[in-house]
């Protein structure tokens, strides 16, 4: 059994009493588990297993498949601000659909989960703006090893679709959206980097 704080990214229905959820976590890397009975009215998990939830969790890794057994939940954070306005909501959905996109399942990589982490607590407490956008983007080409700021003038999300071969399709209604609200004043105040 192995243990590690983790964010929920993703769930969907396995059957009718089971949950498949993808994770991004602190030292396994992005795993996916099975949460046995989490559809039932009266499971362990009921509360705990929601988007954007940092909890600490347990698994029993599978030798067979990538497919885990998660067996313990613990809710840390649920980030509860991130659901107090679709732009919040749709900034993190872009975050999550990104990491999914740039990275292998099971591949450890700690320094996603800490910006993921940083961002969440960004968008808890702060609308998103453009330059919060390429701030994570930037961050996260650094971290695959396709850009590097200080030499590259070139767009990192762009550095990401070509190595992954696209890009999420939600991040152009994101950048329309904000982009509008940049034009309209809201947007004017220069972000505090989540660091």
């Amino acid at each position: 059994m192995q243990s590690t704080a983790a964010i929920l990214l993703r769930k969907r229905k396995f059957s009718d009493t089971s949950l498949i959820v993808s994770w991004c976590t602190e030292s396994l890397g992005c795993v996916q588990t099975v949460a046995k009975g989490a559809r039932r009215a009266k499971s362990s998990f009921a509360g705990k297993l929601d988007l954007f939830f940092e909890v600490e969790i347990s698994i029993i890794s599978s030798r067979r498949s990538t497919l885990h057994t998660l067996t313990e939940v613990v809710l840390r954070n649920p980030f509860a601000g991130i659901r107090k306005n679709y732009l919040r909501t749709q900034a993190a959905a872009y975050f999550v659909e990104l990491i999914e996109i740039c990275t292998e399942r099971d591949h450890h990589e700690p320094e996603l989960f800490a910006l993921l982490r940083r961002a969440f607590g960004y968008l808890d407490a702060n609308d998103p703006n453009l330059r919060a956008v390429a701030y994570f983007e930037t961050e996260l080409a650094r971290v695959a090893g396709v850009h590097d700021r200080k030499k590259l003038k070139a767009n990192p999300a762009f550095a990401l679709g070509n190595l992954f071969g696209r890009l999420p399709l939600s991040r152009t209604p994101l950048l329309k959206t904000l982009a509008s609200m940049r034009s309209v004043g809201r947007d004017s105040v220069e972000p505090t980097k989540y660091l």
